[in-house]
């Protein structure tokens, strides 16, 4: 005999809370956007405790939602309701598009919406000239750019060479298959193996970019990131890339352009004072690339090096 007991009581629930105009009227706003306690007190023009009141019982009825965002709870119309509710709410809601309230309530609710997004706009007016250091103080300087490493394909096996210390194969190892990061260092690749230590996709070799400890056609993008005007022969290096890369694979370059820093080669152990366009393009041809870009890198105001480049190039087919 109790079978059917509790659905129908939430059906009668369901009805009863909407048997109140100020909660039509809160519905109605919620429907359309979120808000929070004192914006809707704002838009309804009603006390706190009695807008607080009635978001209860909608919420113990199942009409709303609530999230909180620090101190700060937002309340919006469920999203998830059953079809028979979901079905109420359309013959309720259509029913209520001339009522009387309606067209106060929906201005004052623009306006409502409006002021939070001035808020928003007077915050970056005035931070405009630091925001760049607030947002790096806030996370950090990579990640504005971690983000782009989701481009790549998370089938790629990618060659970190020359990879240092592994701060770029941590960077790339959660958007890949597999990264192989090769260094000459036994030194840089100790600390690599400790930054590195929890990646289970990161396979690490000592060797020399002159001949890598790499399968032919094993990788599908190699990298070079501020190595290769420590190479003895660059082309050499290019020839070895291209050799490790499956055919289509791409090469990607940041490098220094060509500059006049002779007290480079003593003070960091350059073998090369950067390298001009033509000079690459004329190398990876003979690599075996094509397809080459070659993009100058404007230098950043508070940089004290040379300017770099960033060039990308596919091995042929």
């Amino acid at each position: 005999m109790t079978t059917g007991t509790a659905p129908t009581r939430d059906l009668l629930s369901r009805f009863e809370s909407l048997g109140d105009e100020n909660r039509l009227r809160i519905l109605t706003l919620l429907d359309r956007n979120e808000f929070t306690v004192s914006e809707l007190v704002s838009v309804l023009q009603l006390p706190q405790s009695t807008v607080s009141r009635h978001l209860r019982v909608l919420a113990d009825d199942g009409w709303v939602r609530r999230r909180s965002e620090g101190k700060t709870r937002f309340y919006r119309m469920e999203s998830a309701l059953e079809s028979g509710a979901l079905e109420l709410w359309r013959v309720t809601a259509g029913t209520l598009a001339g009522a009387r309230w309606a067209a106060d309530d929906a201005e004052r609710a623009q306006s409502v919406l409006a002021e939070r997004r001035e808020r928003a706009v007077a915050f970056f007016s005035e931070s405009a000239a630091e925001w760049d250091a607030l947002r790096d103080d806030l996370y950090g300087s990579d990640a504005r750019f971690a983000a782009l490493f989701g481009l790549l394909d998370p089938e790629w096996v990618v060659g970190d060479l020359g990879a240092g210390t592994g701060t770029l194969t941590d960077m790339i190892a959660p958007f890949v298959k597999w990264v192989v990061a090769v260094d000459r260092s036994p030194e840089m690749l100790a600390a690599a193996a400790v930054r590195l230590g929890e990646r289970d996709n990161v396979d690490i070799r000592e060797g020399e970019l002159e001949s890598l400890p790499v399968d032919a056609g094993e990788l599908d993008l190699a990298v070079l990131m501020l190595v290769l005007h420590f190479a003895v022969e660059p082309r050499r290096v290019l020839a070895e890339a291209a050799r490790a890369l499956a055919p289509g694979g791409r090469l990607l370059i940041l490098d220094m352009r060509a500059h006049d820093r002779e007290e480079y080669r003593e003070t960091m152990g350059h073998l090369w004072l950067g390298f001009t366009e033509d000079q690459m393009r004329e190398w990876t041809r003979l690599a075996g690339f094509e397809a080459y870009r070659h993009i100058p890198i404007a230098p950043e105001p508070e940089a004290s090096g040379p300017a770099l480049f960033a060039a990308t190039a596919r091995k042929a087919d």
